[in-house]
Order: C-alpha cells, then sequence, then structure tokens
C-alpha cells in the first residue's frame, strides 16, 4: 500500500522541521509532499533539508502564492501519478495532530472511501476558541451541509485521507476554487458521487507558531461562495441563464478570483 502525505505550506518556518520530523515518525513509510508556494521565510528551503536527512519527502517549488486548492491539485496530482494508493491531506501549524493519521488509515482499510477529521461528531472539539469563533465555526458549516446537502458534519476540515479512486471519481482537477473553498467544493463533489465518507473525532488546536491564514474576509467569501453554489444546485436553469449573461460573466470571474 503506498500512502502519500500532501502538506501545502506558506511562510510555515516556524512549524516545517518539528512538523516533517513527527510525520517521518508516525508514517515511516510514507511519501510527504511538501507543495510550497515560494515562502519568503524559507520554508521550502528547511523542507528540502529535512527531505535530505529524513528522505522520503520531496518538496514542490511552486512559483508563488497561488492558493490552498491550486497547492493541493498539483500535491494529488503528483501523488496519484508516483502511484499512490491512499493519499493524506493535512496542515503544517499542528492544528490537526499526527496521532490521528493512523486512525484515519484504519478507518479507510475497514472500507471508508474518505475519512475527515471532524471536530462536529462525537468526541471532536475546537478548545482554544472563544464562544463566538464556535458558533461561527458551527454555523457556517451547518450552512453549507444544508445548502449544498452535503454528507458532512464538518464541510471545513482540512484533515483529510481519500482512496486514490475516490480523488479520481470526483476529477478533483476540474475544480475551480483556489482558496479554502477547495475543501468546501471536494466535500461536495464526494457527496455526489455517492463515496462512502467517514468522520472521525479531531480535536482541534489552535497554532502556536506562526500567523493563520484565516480571516473574516476569507469566511465572508466561503459564504458568498457556498450561497452561489447553493442557487447554482437548486436552479440548475435559471443560474445557467445568468452566468451566459454580461452580469453573470462578471460575477463568475470575481467568485473565481474569491475562491
Amino acid at each position: 500500500m503506498s500512502i502519500t502525505l500532501v502538506v501545502p505550506t506558506y511562510q510555515e518556518a516556524g512549524n516545517i522541521d518539528a512538523f516533517l520530523r513527527a510525520a517521518r515518525a508516525t508514517l515511516p513509510s510514507a511519501l510527504v509532499l511538501v507543495c510550497d508556494d515560494n515562502s519568503p521565510d524559507g520554508t521550502g528551503e528547511i523542507a528540502e533539508e529535512l527531505a535530505a536527512e529524513l528522505g522520503q519527502i520531496e518538496v514542490l517549488h511552486r512559483p508563488g502564492r497561488l492558493g490552498l486548492g491550486a497547492a493541493y491539485r498539483h500535491g494529488f496530482r503528483v501523488a496519484l501519478d508516483a502511484g499512490a494508493n491512499i493519499v493524506l491531506q493535512m496542515d503544517v501549524d499542528f492544528s490537526h495532530p499526527h496521532a490521528l493519521l493512523p486512525v484515519m488509515l484504519d478507518t479507510i482499510d475497514q472500507g471508508a472511501d474518505v475519512v475527515v477529521g471532524s471536530r462536529y461528531v462525537a468526541g471532536g472539539a475546537t478548545p482554544d476558541w472563544p464562544l463566538r469563533r464556535r458558533l461561527l465555526s458551527r454555523y457556517g458549516n451547518l450552512y453549507a451541509r444544508l445548502q449544498l446537502r452535503m454528507d458532512l458534519h464538518d464541510t471545513t476540515s482540512g484533515l483529510r485521507a481519500y482512496r486514490a479512486e475516490a480523488l479520481e471519481q470526483i476529477r478533483f482537477g476540474s475544480t475551480r476554487a483556489n482558496g479554502y473553498g477547495f475543501i468546501i467544493e471536494t466535500g461536495y463533489d464526494l457527496t455526489v458521487a455517492g463515496l462512502r465518507i467517514d468522520e472521525v473525532p479531531l480535536v482541534f488546536h489552535d497554532r502556536v507558531r506562526g500567523k493563520s491564514k484565516m480571516s473574516k474576509t476569507i469566511m465572508l467569501e466561503n459564504l458568498l461562495l457556498v450561497t452561489w453554489w447553493g442557487v447554482c444546485l437548486r436552479m440548475p436553469r435559471l443560474s445557467r441563464r445568468f452566468r451566459t449573461s454580461l452580469a453573470g460573466r462578471v460575477l463568475a470571474d470575481r467568485t473565481a478570483r474569491l475562491a
């Protein structure tokens, strides 16, 4: 069984060394693909040094900050072309615990097509968050679930494990979102494909080093994307007509840039 862990990075010099050492200790036979968007702080160079020391690490040096979705599409394609049977994705800031990776692989072995680390199933939690942030996240997830009819409690979790066949089936390369909307978009595609999605509890801790990429602007952008996708899902004829109009083309261009 060939396992590849895909990790997008930008400005993660304070985390990448400890992260890769923990990944190698947890999954000693897995390949780790670091998709670095030309981080000015030298994240990619540090990863290269660790690759030479630890082995089974490959660094994909991308030309600039092209977005989370673009990094995952690149990494997934490289992983699958190299023969990966299972592809994992996670954040490098230690908000996703390495100890959960073997649990997710066991769940794949038990028949799941996709496994998601979920803050919103029994046993999941966000202990570092204030009440306001918890409410925003929880109701944002509920809104996405209802709008897009998704079989997921945690629609925005970036901790996932996929069978290779599941990724190919949803044609992940045709996704359009380049930001955090990529995670919601692929979750929707997995639901539409009728794949078996299991969720395992994730206790999500805030990063200690570095700066979070999440912001109020990104949250608003995701809300607009989900709303637009929900309209397209419920009123396909109307949305097709609108997309071909001048206003629709302008909005589509703006939405693509937001994504």
